[in-house]
């Protein structure tokens, strides 16, 4: 069954944190690396997507824990798989690769879920496209306002690189996530419609989420919530929402703003509370879990999940509070003649 109609019937959950889960292993240079990239010349560890290539099982199990949790849509752990990213590691090259790998980690824990539980409901890959570690509306120079370390078709030509991998690999979706940068994500946009116009194939459904950075309720670049939205919604997603930067106590006023807006579907997944001063995240399971099913009861979302911090047990206590609630309503809106 589509994504579409599952969300008709019901809350969808998505996954939670991929670092989070990754550090519990602790892992050492020589486990990124492993035996293809053993003699690389440049330290790759901290290179987590690196891992669907090289620890392939680390990943696909921490897919299937998330599954085992109650997830509906889990995420490829491609958060920084384009060539712009892997810069930092000389490793632009595998950018495809590494989206191909991702997926597939995917989709292989999604079938051997599927194993053991026969019965179990759909469940989704959705394609992690992340907001690039470079920005087009904003100078890193503070004595250069004008300039930019990167041009729209150079993130638009990454980009679409990224979506050739991911639609190969088997993704159901598109998820452009934690934007900060609204431009960088009309680049993502417009290399996901150009590569689907492009090659004749069917449009996957697109999933877009921004970033509230503090209080001020704007995204990085400056946008409020609603200009966020309008300057997305061109791209006729499937959901559009917010995840990271914010606990759910702190995101709530937004989430309610977006729904009222939204002509689409709505996501949140917020963080495990705010860091603490060693930068670790102290909210439990229950805590995060009673944050959105109050969203839920309010009629404000219609997938949920979680960000930094959160771990299978948030995620379990999150699709089980929000199980037998009535998903958000899409707005009727009035037609301009």
């Amino acid at each position: 069954m589509s994504i579409r109609k599952e969300l008709e019937k019901r809350i969808l959950v998505i996954d939670g944190a991929m670092g989070t889960m990754i550090q519990r292993h602790k892992l050492e240079e020589a486990d990124y690396r492993g035996d293809r990239f053993k003699d690389w010349p440049s330290d790759v560890k901290g290179n987590n997507d690196l891992l669907c290539i090289t620890q392939p099982r680390i990943i696909i199990d921490i897919h299937k824990k998330y599954l085992e949790a109650g997830a509906d849509i889990i995420e490829t752990n491609t958060f920084s798989s384009t060539t712009i990213a892997m810069a930092d590691y000389d490793m632009q090259s595998l950018a495809y690769e590494l989206n191909v790998a991702a997926a597939k980690c995917a989709r292989q824990a999604i079938d051997e879920f599927k194993v053991a539980h026969p019965d179990t409901l759909n469940k989704y890959v959705a394609g992690s496209i992340g907001p690039l570690n470079k920005t087009l509306s904003l100078s890193p120079d503070v004595n250069n306002p004008g300039y930019r370390a990167l041009t729209f078709d150079e993130a638009a030509t990454a980009y679409k690189e990224q979506v050739s991998g991911l639609v190969d690999g088997g993704v159901d979706v598109i998820l452009i996530e934690t934007i900060f940068d609204t431009l960088n994500a009309k680049a993502a946009i417009y290399a996901v419609k150009n590569y689907f116009r492009e090659t004749g194939k069917e449009e996957l459904p697109i999933m877009i989420s921004g970033t509230i950075t503090d209080a001020s309720g704007r995204t990085l670049s400056g946008q409020t919530l609603e200009a966020f939205y309008v300057s997305i919604a061109h791209a006729r997603p499937l959901s559009v929402g917010l995840n990271c930067a914010l606990g759910a106590q702190d995101m709530r006023s937004h989430i309610e703003e977006l729904s009222e807006i939204a002509a689409c579907y709505t996501s949140a997944y917020p963080n495990a509370g705010l860091p603490n001063a060693m930068g670790e995240y102290d909210e439990q399971p229950h805590q995060t879990a009673h944050f959105i099913e109050e969203w839920a009861k309010e009629g404000f979302v219609n997938i949920v999940g979680g960000c930094c911090g959160t771990t299978p047990d948030h995620i379990k206590h999150i699709a089980d509070n929000v199980r037998n609630i009535t998903p958000r309503k899409l707005p009727e809106l009035e037609v301009s003649l």
